[in-house]
């Protein structure tokens, strides 16, 4: 397949990732607008590399480089880093795929992959129903039997795993990271392994 043909396998792929999956999911149109220009600047630099005889390493050095940088302008959650990842993995794919005289369907088959990956993992309706939240408690609690049976009670779910992570006797408050899953029937909800703050009720 030729250099531009793959250039518009990943323009494709990158508005289907950005447009069609992450942005109608989870909403967040600073991170849709970081995806695309991810993904188009990693494409275009991994372009010009392929042009000259040393691409394929210094295109591998460039994916380790980037694999390090992290976003501290905001908080983004493990599947914005997922989909993060994705960007970058489509742009070299796209730029580099045509290298080393490898076969034309191997680059646009990978990038399809990885398209179908995030569709598939970040669906709601795939394991919807668990959430992962630290939760801030106005009492002191700790015997972790009473704290999972409050937990429970407050949250209307059944906890499955948690960290108390800080229990202040003189503020009379507990900080849990709790994992829990909600009952049979519930509406799943894009973003519902996001951490959040929530407060508790004696």
């Amino acid at each position: 397949m030729g250099q531009l043909a793959l250039f518009g396998v990943d323009l494709v792929a990158i508005a289907v990732l950005t447009f069609g999956i992450y942005f109608p999911r989870h909403r967040r149109r600073d991170l849709a607008a970081a995806y695309l220009g991810l993904n188009v600047g990693v494409l275009a630099v991994s372009g010009v590399l392929a042009q000259s005889a040393i691409g394929a390493g210094l295109g591998l050095g460039l994916f380790g480089v980037l694999s390090i940088i992290r976003l501290r302008s905001s908080e983004i959650a493990q599947h914005e880093v997922a989909y993060y990842f994705s960007a970058l993995a489509i742009g070299l794919l796209g730029g580099l795929g045509g290298l080393g005289g490898l076969p034309a369907w191997m680059a646009p088959t990978f990038i399809a992959v990885i398209v179908v990956t995030m569709f598939v993992g970040d669906h709601p309706r795939l394991l919807g129903r668990y959430r992962s939240q630290t939760v801030v408690l106005d009492t002191a609690i700790t015997d972790e039997s009473r704290l999972v049976a409050h937990l429970e009670a407050l949250l209307g779910a059944r906890v499955r795993a948690l960290t108390v992570q800080k229990v202040d006797l003189v503020n009379d408050t507990t900080v849990v990271e709790v994992r829990y899953e909600l009952p049979v029937g519930t509406t799943a909800q894009a973003g519902s392994g996001a951490t959040s703050a929530f407060a508790g009720v004696r």
